[in-house]
């Protein structure tokens, strides 16, 4: 048996929750955008009274590890490793991409067997931060910052339905008109949805060195468009 305190900050939206084998029993959000520093230590109070007053302890500490937004990941990152430290337990990263992803399948609404999952993360203008995922969560395409026209996906979308979501898919809608494109409204990153990922985590040991770990604060992405800038000279 396992209890998990999830700290969700990657996007405007602030939110804690409590999942006991996998299962939400505490669970709170806050959509005050820029005012996490405020916000999420209330949340995480909130958590850690609910779990004392049942004595239930804790046995890890799940954090979505970005992409998103720097000062919000910085923030959650920051308080996790607190607890963690004081607390002596265990740091598991969700990535916030995949995140995403678990709503979509626990929808009532059966997907095709061959469907894809695109969660998108806006950046500006044009371009998403995204990665393409299976039912079963398998990665097709690693997270990357896409900028987004009329052949996005083309490849994909013309042997699988695509699911749409996320911030970032709401400006996509009147550029990917392919037919196979199915775009969902409403879903964002939150931790109530943290749970089954982190229970699989667990139960297999993942864990992050709480020292070293660092979430994706897109420094991946400049990194790497440098290098293909150079290697193009």
């Amino acid at each position: 048996m396992s209890c998990i305190l999830h700290i969700e900050t990657s996007t405007d939206t602030c939110s804690v929750a409590v999942s006991q084998d996998g299962a939400n029993i505490f669970h709170e959000e806050r959509l005050e955008g820029s005012q996490h520093a405020q916000v999420v230590g209330g949340l995480v109070d909130e958590a850690i009274s609910f779990t004392d007053s049942h004595a239930i302890p804790f046995d890890a500490v799940a954090i979505s590890s970005g992409p998103g937004s720097y000062t919000g990941l910085r923030i959650g990152t920051s308080i996790a490793k607190g607890i963690c430290y004081g607390r002596n337990l265990k740091l598991i990263s969700i990535p916030t991409l995949e995140l995403m992803c678990v709503p979509i399948l626990l929808r009532d609404e059966e997907l095709p067997e061959d469907a894809l999952l695109c969660p998108m993360i806006d950046a500006r203008r044009m371009e998403v931060y995204t990665a393409l995922y299976t039912r079963a969560l398998n990665s097709v395409k690693e997270t990357e910052a896409k900028v987004i026209d009329p052949m996005a996906f083309a490849e994909e979308l013309d042997k699988h339905p695509i699911y749409f979501f996320g911030n970032g898919s709401d400006k996509c809608r009147d550029t990917i008109t392919h037919p196979n494109a199915h775009f969902v409204s409403g879903i964002q990153p939150l931790a109530k949805w943290m749970g089954p990922l982190a229970e699989k985590k667990h139960a297999n040991g993942v864990f992050e060195d709480i020292a070293y770990f660092e979430p994706f604060y897109l420094k991946e992405f400049v990194a790497k468009k440098s290098k293909d800038l150079l290697n193009g000279l």
